[in-house]
């Protein structure tokens, strides 16, 4: 939260260019990510720009996401995959690694890795399930 005066963690860390920033190489890493990979749909597109107007407006910046979409709702939207722990930690490991890669400093990003951590055990579904079940 900020005071109407003071900038917000969107401001602070360089808005729409360093979310931008953010979600491609998030995006990117889960490309690449065998535990990940086959929870997105072929088309990653579409999940680049909800998550880059989600994350834009909770840290601050232009309320789209909430225009178009309405309330979050990140546990309802994210019930129908298998999230475990196996698969929350690979996400935020790619998450962290893509704030510290764009260079969000102190203590900006002690913020947004707080709301990580706490954000992804939300999405926690499912007890840990042997991958090749898939």
């Amino acid at each position: 939260m900020t005071l109407p005066d003071q900038p917000t963690i969107y401001e602070l860390v360089g808005g729409s260019e360093t979310f931008r920033q953010l979600v491609e190489l998030f995006y990117d890493r889960v490309e690449r990510d065998p535990v990940l990979r086959t929870m997105f749909p072929e088309d990653l597109e579409p999940g680049k720009r909800w998550q880059f107007l989600f994350l834009s407006q909770f840290f601050g910046g232009p309320q789209e996401y909430g225009m178009e979409r309405g309330h979050p709702r990140l546990k309802m939207r994210h019930n129908p995959f298998v999230i475990d722990h196996e698969a929350r930690d690979h996400w935020l490991s790619h998450m962290v690694a893509s704030v510290d890669e764009v260079g969000i400093a102190e203590p900006m990003r002690s913020v947004m890795v707080d709301y990580f951590v706490r954000a992804s055990a939300h999405m926690i579904n499912a007890e840990d399930v042997p991958r090749d079940s898939f």
